[in-house]
């Protein structure tokens, strides 16, 4: 059976001729709306409506369904406002983009407090800067600065890349051997270490490795793991190394559950941005949410 709300969204998108627009009408994400509106086409089987450009025009199949569906949705509607308690108001859904990581240690925990809805979106930083842009996500945190005119950037932190390793690695003999025989037998003492890595994200090895030795490391974790939340986890096991952001290790650093082994010869650090469109529709619950990154991440 066809779900109304399906309707109720290829309605919204026939009157304002936007999937932005439909969106902001109905209180929910524009992803929300595509969603929507692909299921119903497939449903029916046929487009009903054109894409030009941002505009959506109705097919001559979306003029018919449009002429059958709105006035039955429009009694419906008028049904539902009689029976609605009459302070109630339509909730706002925001979209936020970020790494997967962050949202585990940072927003996860307060979700069920908010009193708007939430959709959480995982993805690469360019690609949430263009979805940012086109108005798909509300608000992203990310390392890099974008370039669109749209867009402001708000610095709100920083993180710092740092070398860890589980409870059992012998920092006293990595700190002897890059005091008393320097830095080229200091990497060599590394790569004989057990290294996690990550299915996606290499970089922060990358920058890190370049940074103090000059160049790419020239081997290949022995364990890679879904992500960096997984490779704490693992570390706590007590052996391996990896390089990690600071605030995703804090906690686990200072009760001891693996050690900090090395900061590198220079602080490899990322300054981190809230990123939001100049002309957004919600203005409030995006300062929700940053308050509570603030709060975790004093």
């Amino acid at each position: 059976m066809v779900n109304l709300e399906w309707y109720r969204t290829f309605k919204a998108i026939y009157k304002t001729g936007t999937l932005t627009g439909a969106a902001d009408s109905l209180f929910i994400s524009q992803p929300g709306v595509s969603l929507h509106l692909s299921s119903l086409e497939a449903y029916v089987g046929y487009k009903l409506f054109d894409r030009t450009g941002r505009k959506m025009i109705p097919t001559e199949r979306g003029k018919v369904l449009f002429n059958a569906v709105s006035e039955p949705l429009t009694k419906l509607e008028e049904v539902e406002k009689n029976f609605q308690k009459s302070t109630e108001k339509h909730t706002p859904t925001i979209s936020v983009g970020m790494c997967f990581e962050t949202f585990q240690t940072t927003l996860e925990q307060y979700v069920s407090t908010l009193p708007f809805n939430l959709i959480i979106c995982f993805g690469e930083y360019p690609e949430m800067l263009d979805q940012l842009d086109k108005g798909i996500l509300d608000l992203i945190i990310t390392p890099k600065k974008g370039i669109s005119p749209n867009i402001n950037h708000e610095a709100f932190s920083s993180e710092q890349i740092i070398l860890v390793g589980g409870k059992d690695v012998d920092v006293d003999s990595f700190n002897e051997t890059l005091k008393n025989k320097g830095i080229e037998h200091a990497e060599e003492w590394l790569k004989q270490e057990k290294w996690y890595g990550t299915t996606g994200d290499m970089e922060h090895l990358f920058q890190f490795w370049i940074m103090n030795f000059g160049h790419k490391p020239n081997f290949r974790p022995n364990y890679i793991v879904p992500n960096l939340n997984s490779i704490i986890r693992c570390l706590k096991g007590g052996t391996g190394l990896a390089v990690v952001p600071d605030f995703l290790c804090r906690n686990e650093i200072e009760s001891g559950e693996i050690k900090l082994i090395w900061e590198g010869e220079r602080k490899l650090e990322n300054t981190l941005y809230f990123g939001c469109r100049k002309n957004t529709n919600y203005p409030s619950e995006i300062d929700h949410i940053k308050g509570l990154f603030r709060q975790v991440m004093s």
